[in-house]
């Protein structure tokens, strides 16, 4: 396809960086989603949700172009199955913000006020560690023109440490969260269920950023 070719005329990644985009866009509306949830705006919930679907469809549609005319014969700088792989891992994190969106959309619920604030710090923690995975894509590029190796690999390895870091954060902010939920007596059964499962899904966008993350550092070190 004339497009993914002059992507990779310009960059090798380029392809990939401009799927991370999309998928940008998709993750960029998450905010506004939880700001719903923590104010109870069920029509706001629901617009955001239908809007990360509708991105998250243009994100997949890019994610098969690339997949379907990446050329086998193309000469690359790594493997064509590395980069097949950090574009199926930010195809989930994509995926994964849908899944946050149609939970979040399944029926009215309001955050618990003694969750809220562990709310928004689960939340601001899983967008970190996807903001600061996407920075790591760009510098991509970068890699290439070092040959993967000097003070811009090693700029790069301390981004691949802090994603690291920022999933452990998470993982500790999951858990204060669930043992504040499972004190929580106020909700029934199928919204404990509900605000259970939507908590662990934020706390997986975090995962797949650590994941996508270490792909790049696969790269970094088999060369």
């Amino acid at each position: 396809m004339l497009t993914i070719a002059r992507l990779f005329g310009k960059s090798p990644f380029a392809p990939l960086q401009t799927h991370m985009d999309m998928v940008s866009s998709c993750v960029g509306r998450l905010p506004g989603l939880f700001q719903a949830l923590l104010c109870g705006d069920t029509h706001a919930v629901e617009v955001a949700a239908e809007e990360i679907s509708k991105l998250e469809h243009v994100a997949d549609l890019s994610k098969n172009d690339i997949r379907n005319h990446l050329p086998k014969s193309l000469f690359l700088p790594v493997d064509r199955e590395a980069l097949l792989d950090i574009l199926a891992v930010q195809d989930q994190i994509a995926d994964q913000a849908e899944a946050i969106a149609h939970l979040a959309a399944m029926r009215e619920f309001t955050i618990p006020e003694t969750m809220q604030d562990g709310f928004s710090r689960l939340c601001e923690k899983a967008l970190e560690a996807f903001w600061l995975v996407r920075e790591v894509i760009k510098e991509l590029d970068e890699l290439v023109e070092c040959s993967f190796g000097g003070m811009e690999a090693a700029k790069v390895k301390e981004m691949i440490e802090k994603v690291a870091f920022i999933e452990y954060e998470t993982s500790i902010e999951l858990r204060k969260i669930l043992k504040i939920l499972y004190h929580e007596d106020s909700l029934p059964h199928p919204l404990f269920h509900l605000a259970m499962e939507l908590v662990e899904q934020i706390g997986q966008i975090a995962r797949h950023c650590e994941k996508l993350a270490n792909r790049v550092r696969i790269i970094l070190e088999l060369k």
